[in-house]
């Protein structure tokens, strides 16, 4: 019996470190830290607290329930660099794709390269950006943008 209760916490406790805690009072406290300890002290924050469901649900918190964003979120965790080499020159697949996770209309995509080949250096300042804050600052852009926030409302 005690062979099966270690195992299930050991469970939890590994599917608890690889969750992704993109918001929720944990992902706050630990933001722009990286590494596998912020990471596992931000989702073990949230799952105490019981808070991300909340912010899922009101928004709030560094939630966003727009699933648009959440998909361009999540593939920027995994190609930040492939897009920030497209992003310098304006053009290509990685960028592409981002607007397609982000529902931008064909008849919008050419602003929405341009704005961001012309704003690189606000959403990547430096090499240590992580793909949180490109998130971030993509999403500030656009939402200022009379044309295109309404792929970010």
């Amino acid at each position: 019996m005690k062979k099966l209760i270690a195992g299930a916490i050991l469970l939890g406790a590994s599917s608890m470190a690889f969750a992704q805690p993109g918001c929720g009072v944990g992902a706050m406290v630990f933001k722009g830290q990286s590494g596998i300890a912020p990471h596992v002290l931000a989702a073990t924050t949230n799952g105490i607290f019981g808070n991300q469901t909340f912010g899922m649900t009101t928004g709030t918190l560094g939630c966003n329930t727009n699933e648009s964003i959440q998909s361009m979120a999540m593939y920027m965790n995994s190609n930040v660099d492939k897009v920030a080499r497209d992003m310098s020159r304006g053009s290509g697949e990685n960028l592409e794709t981002l607007a397609v996770l982000l529902n931008v209309d064909e008849a919008d995509r050419g602003e929405f390269y341009r704005l961001l080949q012309d704003n690189f250096a606000t959403i990547f300042p430096s090499s240590d950006t992580t793909s949180d804050q490109a998130v971030d600052a993509i999403v500030a852009l656009l939402e200022q943008n009379d044309r295109l926030s309404k792929y970010v409302a």
